[in-house]
């Protein structure tokens, strides 16, 4: 996932934008991409000297997102409308049809 995001263009490393997956992050580094509807900004502590745990993993950077996304306040002004929204169901297309004043037969 990581590297179709970038290969999209979705990640920024210092404000640059990154070309290449590869590309090495240092400690002090500022990491800016986007999770979902959300953009998170990451700085790097330290880098990792074997995979661990998730737990492990948070100590090596400090996350910069504004506190307003990070809660997840307000998570429908953060979403794309009519994304994720998928086909009305039997109930929604009978709520529809007794507000176009449609009777159930037709």
């Amino acid at each position: 996932m990581a590297s179709s995001a970038v290969n999209a263009g979705k990640v920024r490393i210092n404000g640059q934008r990154c070309d290449k997956a590869s590309t090495n992050v240092k400690p002090s580094d500022v990491l800016t991409f986007s999770a979902g509807a959300r953009v998170r900004v990451i700085k790097v502590l330290n880098g990792g000297t074997r995979r661990g745990p998730a737990s492990e993993a948070q100590s090596l950077y400090e996350d910069l997102t504004p506190p307003l996304e990070q809660a997840g306040a307000n998570t429908a002004q953060l979403t794309i409308p009519g994304q994720g929204v998928g086909r009305p169901t039997k109930r929604d297309r009978r709520a529809i049809s007794a507000l176009k004043g449609r009777d159930r037969d037709g």
